[in-house]
């Protein structure tokens, strides 16, 4: 059960990085720069633990399809981001493929 305590830890460090990134302005401001960077190694980190358990197919599609989802509402309430009706579709989909994969799925380390 811990192998999905690290994929959920991996997604929030990566979403927290690439949000940062934004705000990095092009690493030209420290702090979120080193935010980015540590956001990154403890996604990778973690990321890598879950791969112990976890198929790397499966892992990945997790990793990145929540990511995405995610960093879409940060960017949505950070930024102001505007995520119209195919944008909201699509993560629609996106969630969706993330609860087949973990329901149906024999190969997501249940």
């Amino acid at each position: 059960m811990h192998h999905w305590v690290y994929l959920i830890i991996a997604i929030v460090s990566e979403v927290v990085a690439t949000s940062a990134l934004k705000a990095s302005t092009g690493f030209s401001k420290p702090l979120p720069s080193a935010l980015v960077v540590v956001g990154y190694l403890v996604s990778f980190y973690f990321l890598s633990l879950t791969l112990k358990t976890i198929p790397v197919g499966v892992a990945y599609a997790i990793w990145s399809g929540v990511g995405v989802v995610l960093i879409s509402v940060v960017a949505w309430l950070l930024y102001g981001q505007k995520l119209d009706l195919p944008a909201l579709i699509g993560m629609g989909l996106i969630i969706s493929g993330v609860m087949v994969i973990n329901l149906f799925s024999n190969t997501a380390g249940h």
